[in-house]
C-alpha cells in the first residue's frame, strides 16, 4: 500500500484513514463569526473528496483576534450550534473535523483580499485596535498595535481555555493552534517582532512562554481531542526566528502532549525573502522530523499525488497538508488513490464514476 493511503494513529481516540489532511484556508465569508451556507458546501464538499481529516479556517477566540470582520470566530456560545451541523456531517464521512484557533495579533483588521487587503484603522467601518507583543507595526504604514500588559496576557490565555471548551461543545476532534504566519502567538516568538522585557519576551523561554501556557489551559477541557500547533519553521530573515529553535520548541510540545506540529514558515515580518517553489518548505518539516520524536506534517505547493507519496516515503513528513490545490480540485483525495493504484471506498453516490471515465 501506498504510504499516503496508510491509516495512522493521532493519539488514543484518533486514527486517520489516509494522510491527506486540509489545512486550514480563511474564507472571509462569516458574519459577526458565524459560519453560513458557503462553509458548509467548502468544508463538507471536502470531507466528500476522501480527506482524512479538515482543519477549519483559522478562527479567532476574540472579536478583535480576527484577520478581518469576514472572520470565524469561536468567542461566545451562540456560535457553538452553528458548527454542530458542520462537524457532523463532516463525520458522516469518516472525516475528523479539526479547528484552528487563531488570534491575528497585529495582522489584524484588514479588509477582504478582494475588497483590497488593506490594514482598517480603529477610526475606519470595520476596523479596530490591533494588539500584539510590541508596538511595532506589520508595515510601516499600519496603524500601530498596542503591547498586550500582563493582564491582557492571563485574560487572553482564558479565553483561549474558553474557545477550546466551546470548540469540544461544537463536535471538533482536532484542536490546532495558530502559531505560525505572524500572527499572534508567532509575534511573541520571533525576536523580531517580540521586544518586551519582561517575562513574556527576551530568551527563548521566555518567547515561547505564552504558547506553553496556552497549550495548559487548553488541556483544562481536553479530554480524547488532540491538540497540534502550527509554526513557521523559519522567519526568512537573518536574526529571526529559525529551524533551530523550532526544532527546541518541538521537543518541548512533544513533552506537553501536542500530538502533531503542522510546518510552514514566513508571514512573520514583511521584509522576508522566499524562494516559492515545488516543496520549498518540505526540508523543515524533514528536520523537524528527524530530530524530534512527534508526528510532523508539511505544506507548501504540493499537488501532485506522487509528489505527497515521494515525501512520505522519504521519510520527510508524517503528514501531508494541502491547500490551495484543495480549492482547486476538491476530489483530490479519491483521484490520488486512483494514480497510486489504491481501492478505496468512494461514496457510493459517485461510486459509478470511479472505476470508468466514459460509461
Amino acid at each position: 500500500m501506498s504510504k499516503l493511503f496508510e491509516s495512522i494513529k493521532i493519539n488514543e481516540s484518533i486514527i486517520l484513514k489516509n494522510k491527506i489532511i486540509m489545512s486550514p484556508m480563511c474564507q472571509y465569508s462569516a458574519e459577526d463569526g458565524f459560519p453560513n451556507d458557503w462553509h458548509f458546501q467548502h468544508y463538507v464538499s471536502r470531507a466528500v473528496g476522501g480527506v482524512s481529516a479538515i482543519i477549519q479556517e483559522a478562527t479567532a477566540i476574540v472579536p478583535e483576534g480576527r484577520i478581518s470582520y469576514g472572520d470565524l470566530g469561536i468567542w461566545k456560545d451562540e456560535q457553538v450550534e452553528h458548527y454542530k451541523n458542520l462537524t457532523s456531517q463532516i463525520k458522516k464521512y469518516n472525516c475528523i473535523p479539526g479547528i484552528q484557533l487563531a488570534h491575528a495579533g497585529r495582522k489584524a483588521s484588514v479588509e477582504k483580499p478582494w475588497e483590497g487587503n488593506k490594514q482598517l484603522s480603529p477610526n475606519d467601518k470595520n476596523g479596530w485596535q490591533t494588539v500584539s507583543s510590541s508596538t511595532i507595526p506589520f508595515h510601516e504604514n499600519d496603524h500601530k498595535p498596542i503591547s498586550l500588559s500582563l493582564n491582557e496576557i492571563k485574560d487572553l490565555i482564558k479565553n483561549w481555555g474558553k474557545a477550546t471548551e466551546r470548540a469540544i461543545k461544537s463536535g471538533f476532534e482536532i484542536l490546532e493552534i495558530h502559531g505560525a504566519h505572524g500572527y499572534l502567538v508567532h509575534q511573541f516568538l520571533s525576536p523580531l517582532i517580540n521586544e518586551r522585557t519582561d517575562e513574556y519576551g527576551g530568551s527563548f523561554e521566555n518567547r515561547i512562554r505564552l504558547l506553553l501556557e496556552i497549550i495548559d489551559e487548553m488541556k483544562k477541557y481536553i479530554s480524547t481531542q488532540s491538540i497540534w500547533v502550527r509554526l513557521s519553521a523559519t522567519d526568512w530573515v537573518e536574526n529571526g526566528w529559525n529551524l533551530e529553535e523550532t526544532i527546541k520548541l518541538c521537543k518541548i510540545l512533544k513533552d506537553n502532549n501536542v500530538d502533531v506540529v503542522d510546518i510552514s514558515s514566513g508571514g512573520g515580518v514583511s521584509e522576508q525573502k522566499i524562494e516559492v517553489k515545488k516543496n520549498y518548505q518540505v526540508p523543515f518539516a524533514k528536520e523537524v522530523k528527524n530530530n524530534v520524536d512527534i508526528i510532523t506534517g508539511t505544506v507548501g505547493l504540493i499537488f501532485e499525488a506522487e509528489q505527497a507519496e515521494e515525501i512520505l516515503q522519504n521519510n520527510e513528513a508524517d503528514l501531508i497538508f494541502l491547500a490551495r490545490e484543495l480549492l482547486r480540485h476538491p476530489y483530490f483525495a479519491l483521484d490520488a488513490a486512483k494514480k497510486l493504484g489504491e481501492d478505496i471506498n468512494w461514496p457510493p453516490q459517485y461510486d459509478r464514476a470511479k472505476n470508468n471515465h466514459y460509461a
